[in-house]
């Protein structure tokens, strides 16, 4: 069995706000959390350096979540409501990001979805990404853990 090496980041401080329309609770209305991910990189074989990721060259990782999820709006892509918010969005009172789930499941498997092939491209397919987990605040927090069939 070949050796497999795993290492993480963390970035944290990402204030955002977002909406569960479909809830039939309170998580219905905009509310808001700093929300923070924890990225898990896997990879049999290291750099020259020891590292399964070189954590330096992440810099666009970390822009990508500032772009998504810093003073963001998120709204499910069928929000029906989401016309209101576009309109709110044109008079600069808010800036709307929106993709199919935007719970912390749905933003867990998101961030993968973006992160695993730009990971996958930066190494020369050395490394790749295990898991995603997203946490809303200190005591809530979802992950999405990659089929290791892929």
């Amino acid at each position: 069995m070949a050796e497999v090496y795993r290492s993480s980041k963390t970035y944290h401080g990402f204030p955002c706000a977002h909406r569960r329309w479909r809830h039939g609770g309170h998580c219905a209305l905009v509310h808001g959390y700093s929300r923070g991910f924890r990225i898990w990189f896997e990879s049999s074989a290291r750099t020259e350096n020891g590292f399964v990721v070189d954590f330096g060259q992440l810099k666009a990782v970390k822009a990508w979540l500032t772009e998504h999820f810093d003073h963001t709006l998120l709204l499910d892509a069928d929000d029906p409501l989401m016309e209101h918010f576009r309109a709110l969005e044109r008079q600069g009172a808010c800036r709307v990001v929106t993709y199919a789930d935007v719970g912390m499941e749905g933003t867990a498997r998101f961030v993968y979805d973006w992160l695993d092939p730009w990971i996958r491209q930066k190494t020369g397919g050395r490394a790749w990404v295990v898991s995603v987990e997203v946490y809303e605040n200190d005591k809530n927090s979802a992950i999405y853990i990659a089929d290791s069939r892929r």
